[in-house]
């Protein structure tokens, strides 16, 4: 799928950033104080000249039937007995579903990000899971985090948030409570 397909501004022209950031975690630092995102790791898909997004990857909401899902987008659901963890991924279109999975698997809408990290916009990969034939391991978001060109650069710049390594562990791991910690505890100290 085409970096242009994903949701944002169009036909917005910003400066690009001297520092991409996709790939990258987006931690919220205590000067945040908006409470859709006090204490959120992000996941940032996508830091370009038209802005960025990301999913937040430490607020699971609740656990819902595999089948329910599946139904709701009119596919195959017989005998399919899974379960899903439904995080809040962000405020931005909350009612749409994302997954960001690891990159083994492939299928229509399919972005590989960096890494070993890729989200998938197509119902089909519901189907995929439910068939034991999906990623290795995935997290189910509903609505993204989304920034107007220059906008995350700004809120950088004042304090709200700090940018550190991402990886899988921290993506996908089911230790919630303690993401913000370990992911703050990665940030880099200028001397």
């Amino acid at each position: 799928m085409a970096a242009s397909a994903w949701p944002g501004p169009a036909g917005e022209r910003h400066v690009a950033a001297t520092r991409p950031l996709t790939g990258q975690f987006l931690v919220a630092t205590d000067e945040l104080r908006d409470p859709r995102f006090i204490r959120t790791v992000i996941y940032l898909t996508r830091h370009d000249a038209s802005g960025a997004m990301g999913f937040v990857v430490n607020r699971p909401m609740r656990e819902v039937p595999l089948a329910q899902l599946l139904e709701r987008f009119g596919l195959p659901h017989r005998d399919v007995t899974a379960r899903v963890r439904v995080h809040y991924g962000g405020p931005v279109q909350a009612g749409r579903g994302f997954v960001l999975h690891t990159a083994d698997f492939a299928g229509e809408g399919t972005e590989v990000i960096g890494g070993n990290v890729a989200v998938t916009t197509e119902p089909g990969i519901l189907t995929a899971i439910a068939a034991g034939a999906g990623p290795r391991r995935a997290l189910f978001v509903a609505g993204y985090a989304g920034w107007a060109p220059g906008q995350l650069e700004a809120e950088i710049d004042g304090g709200a948030w700090i940018s550190v390594p991402a990886d899988e562990a921290l993506i996908f791991g089911d230790d919630h409570e303690t993401k913000w910690e370990r992911a703050m505890a990665r940030r880099r100290l200028n001397i």
